[in-house]
């Protein structure tokens, strides 16, 4: 694979491998020397630049005595084409929060989030979650305790050194998700994390009508070493894009959001005249 700007499968392949070599409890210097590589050349794998051929990988990932079944992910990681997207397509029919939003959010600086129908992810109370699952379609093979378990994780990420935006419509604040002791509780929660100084809340009025985000809910990571990237999810796939011209058509709806949306203070006032 030749040395390239880090990508989304780029950054998974290479986080596969730093896990690989970390349970070898040898640094990366040792190994280096051990396979007659320049240390440059492994960081720059662990950083998801490439620089090594698949011949160099399989031999690494012997070296490290990695499982077969994560041999096979990573090799077919490492063969990932694609230079607009990364779709992803799990084995249970659940977007994958943990291995590959999970990681992309732990590296982004700024997370801006844009959601239609509910409440985001992220923002969502556990009685909120466990009420959107009991409306959805459900597959008799997915743990969804399990799923639940995850999104709580992703507030671990939750912290002042990034900045986060939700631009959430103003329907997502009165569809009913669960009980109304549920949605006041959700409601409340809103209100106390928009307190936080790295948090902005902007919700679209219903008033304005057509709206720029029509096209449907998305995040959008931006980070300081690596060019931005669009996550999408839908009922059993994600789905990074990381081209020019989808990054761009996304900047621009982001900005008609931000004309459309009420403030963060005006964003509060209406979430607490639902609340009365």
């Amino acid at each position: 694979m030749p040395r390239r700007n880090s990508s989304v499968v780029g950054r998974e392949f290479g986080s596969g491998v730093r896990r690989a070599i970390e349970q070898t409890r040898m640094t990366h210097r040792k190994i280096a020397e051990m396979l007659d590589w320049d240390e440059s050349k492994l960081s720059d794998v662990v950083r998801g630049k490439g620089g090594v051929n698949e011949a160099e990988v399989l031999r690494l990932l012997a070296f490290c005595r990695v499982p077969p079944a994560e041999v096979r992910h990573l090799l077919a990681l490492y063969r990932e084409t694609r230079e607009t997207g990364y779709l992803t397509i799990p084995a249970d029919g659940v977007p994958d929060l943990v291995r590959s939003l999970v990681e992309q959010e732990r590296l982004a600086n700024a997370i801006t989030v844009w959601s239609m129908n509910l409440i985001p992810g992220r923002l969502q109370t556990v009685d909120y979650m466990r009420a959107v699952v009991e409306g959805s379609a459900r597959s008799k093979s997915v743990d969804y305790e399990e799923v639940i378990a995850a999104k709580v994780k992703r507030r671990e990420l939750f912290h002042w050194s990034r900045e986060f935006v939700f631009h959430v419509h103003e329907q997502a604040l009165h569809l009913p998700v669960g009980s109304s002791d549920v949605m006041k509780d959700q409601l409340i929660h809103l209100l106390v994390m928009a307190q936080r100084s790295y948090v902005t809340i902007r919700i679209v009025p219903t008033s304005v009508g057509a709206h720029a985000g029509l096209g449907g809910s998305f995040m959008h990571l931006a980070y300081e070493k690596f060019e931005p990237v669009v996550y999408l999810e839908g009922e059993n796939s994600s789905l990074f894009l990381e081209d020019k011209a989808s990054l761009g058509t996304y900047a621009e709806v982001l900005k008609r959001l931000d004309r459309q949306a009420l403030d963060a203070e005006q964003s509060k006032e209406l979430i607490n005249s639902i609340l009365i």
